[in-house]
């Protein structure tokens, strides 16, 4: 773990002296700020982008998460939403138009693509391709941006992100990353070339299942486009008590994602291995070029995997998820609890996969609930 991430987690622009040495930052629970006169409020209004007016805008509580998150991406500046789709939906209403086109890369969050349909409206259109397909061959006159997921959160896809990066700035393409999966900690695509990257913070950064929340990094020209279209006037704003909840997420952010590792790589190994399983899904099992680019664009791999029985029908899913004890059937994931899942239907639509994410419990405990699973499959 870089020891300049673990800083800036625990302590970087936090100016402790100047909030009599509390080492919690402190959450500034209001949503107006008052002037001394009437002459401040008029100059701090013709740059609200730049002065705490109103919540909607800026917030010292989220203005430190937004730092934190910026300088871990090694990003100039960032925005903080309210959600991740409210992230996802403020970046694409900025920077996209009528007649404009978007290229996803890999699987791309579900709520997302549902949003571009939508914005078929408005006369942006959109298709997708895998990370092993040739870029250039997809693109259009039009397209303007290029949106992927890599590692995604189903398949766990990867894509080739400097390769994708320099084809985008030969035809003058923006490029975002939904970086989710990784966390900061151990992918940092703005290295790698990529414009701008999102996450959702309900995920590993914020690391309890108590706070939603979502933002994007890039550099501060763009980023400041995003929040005079994006974000004042969406409104998807992040409360200050939930910027303090992502906060203290971030403060165990290096401890949890190296436990994730470690479990995540062991019970993909173990799933591997299993002869009940046909194949898994996990980035520390990439093989061919997708092993390369594991290897060139990640440091560490976290605890989200899935996985395919033989035989993979609803009835044998069903039975293997409904079996487990310690694990929990739910949405979302990077929580410090197990959690079980599958997009697979009753009646046969969906992917026969079962997503597991992978908690800070015992190991020994979540193979024995594997197990059960496993059990459940011969009766």
């Amino acid at each position: 773990m870089d020891p300049l991430d673990r800083h800036i987690c625990s302590h970087a622009y936090e100016q402790r002296q100047e909030h009599h040495g509390a080492v919690a930052p402190p959450l500034y629970q209001t949503s107006i700020f008052s002037f001394p006169d009437l002459e401040s409020f008029s100059r701090a209004q013709l740059d609200e982008r730049q002065h705490f007016i109103y919540s909607r805008g800026l917030n010292p509580t989220v203005k430190l998460l937004e730092d934190k998150l910026a300088a871990l991406e090694r990003g100039e500046a960032c925005k903080a939403f309210a959600s991740g789709m409210g992230a996802i939906a403020a970046t694409l209403f900025s920077l996209l138009g009528q007649g404009d086109h978007v290229l996803r890369i890999n699987q791309t969050y579900g709520p997302a693509v549902e949003l571009l349909d939508q914005m078929a409206r408005y006369g942006v259109s959109h298709d997708g391709i895998s990370g092993h397909q040739d870029i250039g061959a997809h693109l259009r006159p039009e397209t303007r941006l290029i949106y992927i997921e890599s590692p995604s959160s189903l398949r766990m896809e990867l894509a080739d992100l400097e390769a994708i990066a320099r084809i985008a700035r030969q035809h003058g393409i923006l490029t975002l990353i939904d970086n989710t999966w990784a966390t900061p900690l151990f992918q940092k695509p703005i290295t790698h070339g990529i414009d701008l990257v999102v996450h959702s913070l309900s995920k590993y950064i914020g690391g309890h299942s108590d706070v939603v929340g979502g933002a994007v990094i890039g550099n501060a020209e763009v980023i400041d486009r995003l929040f005079a279209n994006g974000h004042q006037l969406l409104g998807a704003a992040l409360s200050p008590h939930s910027a303090s909840l992502i906060l203290r997420g971030l403060r165990t952010l290096p401890v949890r994602m190296a436990e994730h590792l470690r479990h995540g790589q062991a019970i993909a190994a173990f799933l591997d291995a299993h002869p009940q399983v046909a194949a898994v899904y996990h980035p520390s099992l990439a093989q061919g070029p997708a092993a390369e680019w594991a290897a060139r664009q990640l440091k560490g791999h976290s605890g989200l995997l899935s996985f395919a029985l033989h035989d993979p029908s609803y009835p044998r899913v069903e039975r293997f998820i409904n079996a487990l004890q310690l694990m929990r059937i739910g949405v979302s994931w990077g929580g410090y609890e197990s959690l079980a899942l599958s997009p697979l239907r009753p009646d046969g639509s969906g992917q026969p996969l079962i997503r597991l994410a992978i908690g800070l419990e015992d190991i020994d405990e979540i193979i024995a609930d594997l197990e059960r699973g496993f059990t459940a499959l011969d009766h």
